[in-house]
């Protein structure tokens, strides 16, 4: 009852969850690419956005009632909540002379009545646009966009929701009166919201799935409805008091975090397991059950202390990850291991006190199967230990094949929207991922230089050349549009000034000229001492985005050394995230492998024993990474993570065999090969139940919209099945050759 209460206690802090809807909460404050990303912000303005497609059903954007349809939306989309500029083909600010005046109005103005030529005077216009096109309106005329640029107020973290609510019901309400045109939405603050809705939208049908799997195998392996009960009760409230702790502590859940309610279970289930087949065990030998209960926690406790330790230290070292959500899931995971294991050796005993056990059968096949296993095992160790040893030296050598990579755009699955019309509008119109630079001039007002213009023209001219890129946006192109207007519209004159008081002049112009919300303020500084230039990017994946960026800085180092600057950018932020915690996390695996040799060593008793068992605890990590790497070939984020938690899961079998093993040969006197088939008969039903039960909980994860949760689950559970092969096929025989004293 004690327990019971404690952990309804804990389980109450669950109410006080709360979401971030930030995808930036993937970065440390201490980022340098973030730093710098924010740096850039504070110069100009935030890259926060939603950016809408369209595409007319008749493929035909050069309409009245399309380009109507265009500006009508455009003109609704000031009303989304905290928007403080949009950009569209409607209000692109188109520039002509009227003598020695430079007029400035909106492409398609809102006075007049669009006609058939009117409209297509206004796709031909805006295709001549270099900042158009592909940006805004697609090179073969099919699809506009419109972009709105959100600013969210910091003290508000709940905005992004009013701002995606908001145009969705905009959409919905265009979709309605317009079935002729479809409509997309993507953009920085749809990302956010799905990053903050997926723990809720998975949870609901992972988690149930997951219960029911484990349930399942745990019924059929202990055929017993309490025991299974008792097993149910435990994984509930490990679940519970974890994430009801993270509650009393204020805790912020993120998408990375959504794996902890369905990893907690497999791992709390393992204990069950192992103390309940004991207890079934000892009652099929004749122990009345109250007594079966103590001796299996006698020979149980130190074993699922040591795993529960040793499992929670590999989540713990997930603290030297460069991302925050990383962070939390494995102090959330950890916090559930120590509860599963607190309550395994309270709640659980207690209940099955109270409740009638069916002992387990004189044999069975999964029994009978295991000692035939041993006796293979035994009679072939020499064979088996080259066998073994040649397929993890193969395996192994596959993890060089891996190639770090990554796209932020592609970590949902396509069974969400947001996901579909992301792939659309990159397929169909603009590049989404950008790489951003601040290009500096040597004084304020230093941007109006046609030395320092001709520059930047030339880095845009470059960036245009690279492969993926779509569209350079720059205030060089401005200049030479505004230059090209105030001589006729003469396509000579599509160049830089020659002098630096006709920049000035065509540029102070211009900018009183424009309307409000669309200044220059996201391209030039107010010093007017550097500029913005942004490359957007079509398809690109993380290993894209640095090559491009390194040529790109190379080239600012070799042509324009004044100006040089380093790339930026939300889409550079994730682009270097996996590489940064690969390093991190190297760190924090060896120090999770120090500690848990320590551990093992002490808790075995014997230095020998524990070095020889840290063979199956690290060979497993090492075959999965490469059958990933002769499989798949390419891993990205939750490649970082993978060896420091999987090292502190797989110790738990290779534990229970040893302290097995060791009981075995301390307490009975049995020499090592009697000692290993004594091993494979008694604990060898639980271990393969429970590798099971791990391997089943995280495939289910194989199925989660989010890709960093999907391949951290399908690699953690190809390690564990690794694990039981190489505590199974190749612990017994390096047992047999290392250990050869008549005492241990």
């Amino acid at each position: 009852m004690l327990s019971f209460a404690l952990a309804i206690l804990a389980s109450a802090g669950m109410s006080r969850l709360t979401s971030n809807p930030d995808n930036r909460v993937f970065f440390g404050q201490d980022n340098p690419e973030l730093q710098a990303l924010e740096a850039l912000e504070n110069t100009y303005t935030k890259t926060d956005n939603v950016f809408i497609a369209m595409e007319p059903v008749s493929g035909n954007i050069a309409s009245p009632d399309y380009l109507t349809t265009v500006r009508e939306l455009t003109e609704a989309a000031w009303q989304i909540p905290h928007s403080s500029r949009v950009d569209s083909l409607s209000n692109f600010q188109h520039t002509q002379a009227d003598g020695d005046d430079l007029l400035v109005e909106d492409l398609i103005p809102a006075d007049i009545e669009l006609n058939q030529a009117i409209a297509e005077k206004a796709i031909a216009t805006a295709l001549q646009k270099e900042f158009l096109v592909n940006r805004l309106i697609a090179a073969d005329a099919t699809v506009t966009g419109i972009n709105i640029t959100i600013l969210k107020p910091p003290e508000n973290a709940d905005a992004v929701y009013e701002v995606v609510d908001y145009t969705n019901a905009l959409i919905s309400d265009f979709e309605s009166r317009h079935p002729d045109i479809n409509f997309y939405l993507t953009g920085g603050a749809p990302f956010d919201v799905a990053f903050s809705v997926l723990p809720n939208s998975e949870g609901a049908v992972l988690i149930p799935i997951m219960f029911v799997l484990i349930l399942l195998i745990v019924g059929l392996a202990l055929k017993t409805v309490w025991a299974t009960f008792g097993v149910m009760l435990l994984i509930v409230f490990s679940v519970t008091v974890a994430m009801g702790l993270a509650g009393w502590a204020g805790t912020v859940l993120n998408a990375g975090t959504t794996g902890a309610p369905i990893i907690i279970p497999t791992l709390s289930v393992a204990h069950c397991v192992h103390l309940l087949v004991t207890v079934r065990q000892r009652m099929a030998q004749g122990w009345v059950q109250k007594d079966a209960i103590v001796e299996s926690l006698r020979v149980n406790l130190t074993p699922i202390f040591i795993t529960s330790a040793t499992t929670a230290i590999g989540f713990l070292t997930l603290n030297f990850s460069d991302a925050p959500p990383f962070r939390l899931l494995g102090n959330i995971v950890a916090t559930g291991v120590l509860a599963g294991f607190v309550l395994s050796v309270t709640m659980l005993p207690a209940v099955l006190s109270l409740v009638k056990i069916k002992p387990a059968g004189r044999t069975s096949i999964l029994r009978n199967w295991l000692s035939a296993l041993g006796r293979f095992v035994i009679a072939n160790n020499r064979m088996l230990l080259w066998v073994m040893g040649a397929l993890v030296v193969v395996l192994s050598l596959g993890s060089f094949k891996i190639k770090l990579d990554d796209n932020f755009l592609t970590y949902f699955s396509e069974k969400f929207e947001i996901r579909r019309d992301t792939d659309f509008i990159e397929s169909r119109l603009t590049g989404l991922n950008a790489i951003e630079w601040s290009l500096p001039a040597e004084e304020d007002g230093g941007i109006n230089d046609p030395v320092y213009l001709q520059r930047v023209d030339n880095f845009v001219g470059w960036l245009k050349q690279q492969p993926q890129v779509t569209n350079v946006g720059a205030i060089s192109t401005t200049i030479k549009d505004l230059n090209k207007s105030m001589n006729g519209d003469d396509p000579e004159y599509l160049a830089i000034p020659e002098s630096r008081e006709l920049a000035a002049q065509y540029l102070l112009m211009y900018e009183m000229s424009l309307p409000y919300g669309l200044d220059l303020n996201n391209t030039i500084d107010v010093a007017k001492s550097q500029s913005r230039v942004v490359a957007l990017v079509q398809s690109a994946s993380s290993a894209d985005l640095r090559d491009l960026n390194a040529r790109a800085e190379s080239w600012l180092r070799d042509n324009a050394s004044q100006q040089f600057a380093k790339g930026s950018g939300l889409s550079m932020i994730f682009a270097y995230i996996s590489e940064r915690n690969i390093n991190s996390m190297l760190f924090g695996s060896l120090v999770a492998l120090v500690l848990i040799s320590f551990i093992l060593i002490f808790a075995l008793r014997s230095f020998k024993i524990g070095l020889i068992s840290l063979l199956p605890n690290l060979v497993p990590a090492a075959m999965a990474l490469g059958l990933w790497g002769y499989v798949v070939g390419v891993a990205g984020l939750s490649i970082a993570v993978v060896v420091a938690v999987t090292l502190g899961i797989v110790v738990d079998d290779t534990v229970h065999f040893l302290s097995k093993y060791l009981r075995a040969r301390r307490e009975q006197g049995l020499n090592p090969a009697q000692a290993l088939q004594d091993t494979f008969e008694t604990v060898g039903v639980a271990l393969t139940v429970t590798s099971f039960t791990l391997v089943v909980g995280f495939i289910v994860l194989y199925w989660s919209g989010f890709k960093v949760n999907s391949e951290m689950g399908i690699l953690t559970a190809i390690t564990i099945a690794f694990a039981l092969l190489a505590d199974f096929l190749l612990l017994p025989p390096v047992l047999l050759a290392a250990d050869r004293e008549d005492k241990i």
